[in-house]
């Protein structure tokens, strides 16, 4: 019985790649664009002469990158929230134009500055809650405030978990979710 391989057949050492070798790939390629962006974000920090650590994570397929400091440093962090987010929404676009290019690869990552995400979040959920309320109560849709993109997504799943349909209508920056029975 011969052991040499068969005529046309190709034998290699490497075996095919696992979904736990495509998932550890895709977590170390977010990781990176954390990195690039806490390198540019610490730059920004230094020319504004703000105080500010960074934290990286890697939250529901994205690179999460939040800027904190202490309770003495944060009111001046807030400036770069700004009025309603917008300065955050104009600063986390930056960051990823910077993240793609370095990476040649689009960006999705989430920025957060003292913890504004996360307050709007626990917000947003209330409204949603409320909204979810009215419906079931009048079995009418309920049109909600003009909201930015991350704003209508927190909405639209605390919409769907409570098991009720929303939709987004209008044109930026006039975009709103609409709430309804499904």
């Amino acid at each position: 019985m011969s052991t040499e391989p068969e005529m046309g057949t190709m034998q290699t050492d490497e075996a095919a790649p696992t979904s736990e070798d495509t998932a550890s790939s895709a977590t170390s390629r977010l990781e990176e664009e954390g990195e690039i962006a806490a390198d540019y974000l610490e730059e920004l920090l230094d020319i504004a002469d703000l105080d500010g650590d960074i934290d990286l994570d890697v939250d529901h397929g994205r690179a999460a990158v939040e800027i904190v400091a202490d309770p003495e440093s944060e009111s001046s962090l807030r400036r770069l929230v700004g009025r309603r987010g917008e300065v955050l929404e104009a600063l986390q676009e930056l960051t990823r134009l910077a993240v793609q290019t370095r990476t040649g690869d689009r960006s999705r990552l989430m920025l957060d500055i003292a913890g504004y995400r996360a307050e709007r979040k626990t917000a947003l959920g209330k409204t949603a809650a409320t909204a979810v309320d009215q419906v079931r109560s009048s079995g009418e849709a309920v049109t909600l405030a003009p909201m930015n993109a991350f704003e209508r997504k927190v909405v639209h799943d605390a919409v769907a978990a409570a098991g009720l349909a929303s939709d987004s209508e209008g044109v930026e920056p006039n975009r709103r979710v609409v709430v309804r029975l499904r």
